[in-house]
């Protein structure tokens, strides 16, 4: 559903996304995945589809099957650093900032595919201020569409999975929410497709009011 027919959502906690939820990096991205499509004759339409909200090497076994596995994580090492390098593009979603904000006191947490260096970079060239409690490429063994990231979360929150809603942009992030058990708001172009609990442009159609008690209510539009 959309904003405008969107009901308000009650939860205990925020899973958030990073790329594409709370920073708009598609540029970088497109960049380096360019570059890694061209290397192997693949065509970049076609695996640009692929590569949002899952970790590299993820997306390299699904894009090239046959290719060992260490292979890819030698590739997504390399990865990683031309990202981290490159932060031109890379600005915040809009309302991203405020929406934070609102969320200072409340119990929230980042699940991000990239890395410590690579997360803890975008954030700040967009501007943004980093949750004190974040998921990264290095606590999980699983990539998105994988639920390990958002489960984890919840647990270092201190909540059950039920009581999370998860904000999230791409295919593979909205399935892991939603297979985590969770609700999942999603945000931006992509995410609509999904099937995310609800789906808003952006971040200015979030408005986060703390419950009395603990809790939270999201009212959209």
């Amino acid at each position: 559903m959309t904003a405008e027919t969107a009901p308000v959502l009650t939860a205990r906690a925020l899973l958030l996304d990073m790329d594409g939820t709370l920073v708009n990096s598609d540029a970088v991205v497109e960049r380096c995945w360019r570059r890694w499509s061209d290397k192997h004759g693949l065509d970049f339409d076609e695996v640009i589809k692929v590569v949002h909200g899952r970790q590299g090497y993820a997306s390299m076994a699904v894009l090239l099957p046959e290719r060992d596995m260490e292979e890819n994580y030698a590739e997504n090492r390399e990865m990683l650093v031309a990202e981290t390098a490159d932060m031109e593009g890379v600005v915040p979603v809009p309302g991203a900032a405020a929406f934070l904000a609102s969320l200072q006191g409340l119990p929230h947490a980042l699940v991000t595919s990239a890395d410590v260096p690579l997360s803890t970079g975008r954030m700040a060239a967009a501007g943004l201020s980093l949750p004190a409690v974040r998921i990264t490429a290095e606590s999980v063994g699983a990539s998105k569409p994988d639920p390990e990231g958002f489960l984890k979360g919840a647990a270092e929150l201190g909540f059950d999975p039920a009581d999370c809603i998860v904000f999230e942009d791409s295919g593979a992030g909205i399935a892991a929410g939603l297979a985590a058990g969770m609700r999942v708001v999603g945000i931006g172009p992509r995410a609509g497709e999904y099937g995310p609990t609800v789906h808003v442009g952006d971040l200015t159609e979030v408005r986060v009011e703390a419950v009395a008690g603990g809790g939270l209510r999201l009212h959209f539009g």
